[in-house]
């Protein structure tokens, strides 16, 4: 299965009895720069995707740590939490969101990290899918519960620890996926100001058609990743994992083959006031 797929595949499909379509949607609001996050279980609610049921990103991560770090649980507790939401092992899962695809790309990556590659991001999500005038579902839709077996790829998320190691290392690159402002310390999102020293930066927005919020067309973003994709390790951060994990996403599918996240990201590195910060692009 292709790791993205069009709203057009997926109106094709949707009748296929193997098929998972899952709405991940995570809604953030600000108030002074401070991000606030909650399920998007709501919207969903409202409207979604014909047959597809909600995946509640909380309800999958590690259960003893706080909402909003997102952090990758045990694969006990994937396991149990993803065969709930009817994911067999021989399942076809397509994923999407209500933003910018990022939540989106989170669950997907989850599902990566713990041995599962069949599965999708929706381009372009519910933007998408309403832009094409498909049809509209408001009953409360579900799977049967499934046995899913995750075996962990501890390679595709890494912790401060090799974050530190990899500013020493010439052949690890480090992407900053959230926005400029953030990234050149014009703001202050998590406590302190700046990126991780000499990461560079790759929007998750720059990587979007703005209008439709389709991925842009592959060589657009290997022009934007540019000299990146040479080297022998990508890590990608953001606040915490979802940024990081659509830029990771195209990575994939420009074809790099060592990608990992830090989940951890901003809101865990400036929180340690001992590890450093850069201001300026």
């Amino acid at each position: 299965m292709d790791e993205l797929v069009s709203v057009q595949w997926l109106a094709e499909h949707l009748d296929d009895p193997r098929l998972r379509v899952f709405d991940a949607t995570v809604q953030v609001t600000r108030r002074l720069w401070v991000p606030t996050i909650r399920s998007g279980r709501r919207e969903w609610r409202q409207g979604h995707i014909p047959g597809s049921a909600f995946a509640n990103l909380f309800d999958l991560s590690d259960p003893d740590r706080p909402k909003r770090t997102l952090t990758t649980p045990t694969p006990e507790w994937f396991s149990a939490r993803a065969g709930a939401l009817g994911i067999a092992d021989d399942s076809q899962v397509v994923v999407y969101d209500r933003r910018e695809n990022m939540w989106a790309a989170r669950l997907w990556w989850m599902l990566r990290t713990f041995g599962f590659d069949n599965a999708a991001v929706l381009d372009g999500g519910w933007t998408a899918w309403q832009k094409q005038d498909y049809p509209v579902c408001t009953t409360r839709c579900g799977y049967p519960p499934a046995t899913f077996h995750a075996t962990a790829r501890p390679d595709l998320v890494v912790d401060k620890q090799a974050v530190l190691e990899a500013l020493e290392d010439p052949d690890v690159v480090l992407i900053n996926a959230l926005g400029r402002r953030q990234h050149r310390g014009d703001v202050n999102e998590y406590g302190r100001r700046g990126h991780i020293p000499g990461s560079r930066n790759v929007t998750a927005w720059e990587i979007l058609d703005r209008t439709t919020q389709c991925y842009r067309p592959l060589p657009e973003l290997r022009s934007k990743v540019g000299s990146a994709l040479e080297a022998e390790r990508v890590i990608t951060y953001c606040g915490a994992g979802a940024a990081a994990s659509s830029l990771a996403h195209v990575l994939v599918r420009l074809g790099h083959p060592h990608v990992a996240i830090y989940e951890g990201g901003l809101l865990e590195w400036c929180a340690d006031r001992h590890l450093p910060l850069e201001t300026g692009s």
